[in-house]
């Protein structure tokens, strides 16, 4: 098969013919119709995860069709059109047993912990808790930008911040994540205020229902500006970017009793991010962190995107080649994109 190839952290990409995978018993491999092109794989490529061995093949959000099948598979045949989480869970673990496959104590990510969906087939363990089925109304390109940042907006805004109709939300930084959470939380009724750092971005925040936009470039107290637009400020705040900064924040900007959700990944020297304690403890917040969506919450989110209350095909900016993407990954250094990437050519 083709595949996206890298063989050193933030070396060069290369298309190359590897061999194809193939099925544990209890796995599948899909042929990939669609995949996106997400920071968490410019994270991978930057060698931010320890987890991957090299060389190794991007990428962990995909769309397909099952081409070959485990002998122990029960719920899925070759043919069925797929989708899955990120976080893919062995089903057996004390987190799996209670339902939170997204915090598997023995998880596995493609794109991480195994080779990804940057081409022309992919593996998939333990396909019966993983898999989930695509409805007809949800074309390749579309499910392709669920598995990561829209699942994980969607569990921090609905399951994790628990946003309601009539509540102010801050959504700190504007990529693929924060643009998913500002459309999901619209979706519910919340009135949404985009924090970034660049105009085309918050552009965007506005078209896909934000009713306020602050630059954090030309504003020095950023808490504060929340603070006034929101009332006193906001019943639920999204780190959606994952730093010191934007962590800080989305905590100091939330009202008494406000929920700060940590979506965005903090790596280097983030990963010890300041956080206002004392605000915390005086104002009784919770802060939450957010790591993907089990496969089987996945039918709420399906169904709303099926009667159009989301739609997740607005993110998208353009659709682009497997070789294409060899240079729009290491691409991401320079934090310029607008929208979502998806690979749908191979």
């Amino acid at each position: 098969m083709k595949a996206a190839v890298y063989e050193t952290f933030q070396g060069p990409i290369s298309v190359q013919n590897v061999e194809d995978p193939k099925p544990n018993d209890h796995g599948v491999v899909i042929s990939v119709k669609a995949t996106g092109l997400c920071r968490s794989d410019w994270h991978g490529w930057m060698g931010h995860d320890t987890s991957i061995e090299l060389p190794h093949v991007p990428g962990h959000e995909f769309a397909g069709t099952i081409e070959l099948i485990g002998k122990n598979v029960k719920n899925h045949k070759v043919g069925d059109r797929v989708t899955a989480p990120f976080v893919c869970g062995c089903g057996s673990c004390r987190q799996c047993l209670s339902g939170n496959h997204q915090v598997c104590e023995r998880q596995s990510q493609p794109g991480f912990t195994h080779w990804g969906s940057f081409a022309q087939f992919v593996a998939l363990d333990h396909a019966d808790i993983n898999l989930v089925k695509l409805p007809e109304e949800i074309n390749d390109v579309t499910a392709a930008i669920l598995g990561c940042r829209f699942i994980t907006s969607f569990r921090a805004i609905v399951y994790q911040g628990k946003v309601s109709g009539g509540q102010y939300v801050a959504v700190h930084g504007c990529g693929g994540v924060g643009l998913s959470a500002i459309m999901i939380a619209r979706a519910l009724g919340a009135q949404v205020i985009a924090v970034d750092i660049k105009d085309a971005s918050l552009k965007l925040a506005k078209k896909l229902g934000a009713m306020a936009t602050i630059n954090a470039s030309q504003n020095n107290d950023i808490a504060e500006q929340v603070k006034t637009i929101s009332n006193g400020g906001v019943h639920v705040s999204i780190d959606a970017l994952g730093s010191d900064i934007t962590c800080y924040n989305s905590v100091s900007n939330l009202r008494i009793r406000g929920k700060h959700i940590q979506v965005g990944l903090m790596t280097g020297k983030d990963k010890k991010a300041k956080v206002p304690m004392d605000k915390v403890l005086a104002d009784e917040l919770e802060i939450i962190g957010s790591h993907g969506m089990q496969a089987h919450k996945y039918p709420d989110m399906l169904e709303m995107i099926k009667n159009g209350k989301l739609q997740p095909e607005k993110l998208i900016e353009k659709t682009i080649s497997l070789q294409e993407a060899t240079i729009a990954l290491p691409g991401m250094t320079k934090f310029d994109t607008h929208g979502v990437c998806v690979i749908n050519s191979f």
